[in-house]
């Protein structure tokens, strides 16, 4: 965790984990609604979809696109989320859990009364 100092504003793309946090809720309005978030010593990772991953560190959302690498400012995680959606849209009624396996089915086997 970083110190402010008093009467400094606190500005969320500073710490990588809310800078992420942003940027999943920007995704999740584009579509991309199965993520997974980690933190850990000033990084934060976004897992996306099983080949889309995006690092937020030293105030940027860096990510690889078509072999090579994307970056965005940590400041605007909706425009980076723009810019991924553009490339990486998920097709309408797509579960992007589900694309590594098209073996898996939608409902699963539980114990859970809600089932």
């Amino acid at each position: 965790m970083f110190s402010l100092h008093p009467g400094t504003p606190y500005t969320p793309w500073h710490d990588p984990r809310e800078a992420t946090r942003s940027l999943r809720y920007a995704l999740h309005r584009h579509g991309f609604t199965h993520t997974y978030q980690s933190n850990g010593n000033g990084i934060s990772v976004l897992s996306v979809l099983t080949d889309l991953t995006v690092w937020c560190r030293n105030g940027l959302f860096v990510w690889n696109e078509g072999g090579h690498e994307s970056s965005h400012p940590a400041d605007d995680p909706a425009g980076a989320a723009r810019l991924i959606a553009e490339h990486r849209r998920p097709a309408p009624g797509h579960d992007p859990a589900q694309a590594a396996d098209p073996r898996i089915h939608a409902s699963a086997v539980t114990d859970s009364a809600r089932g």
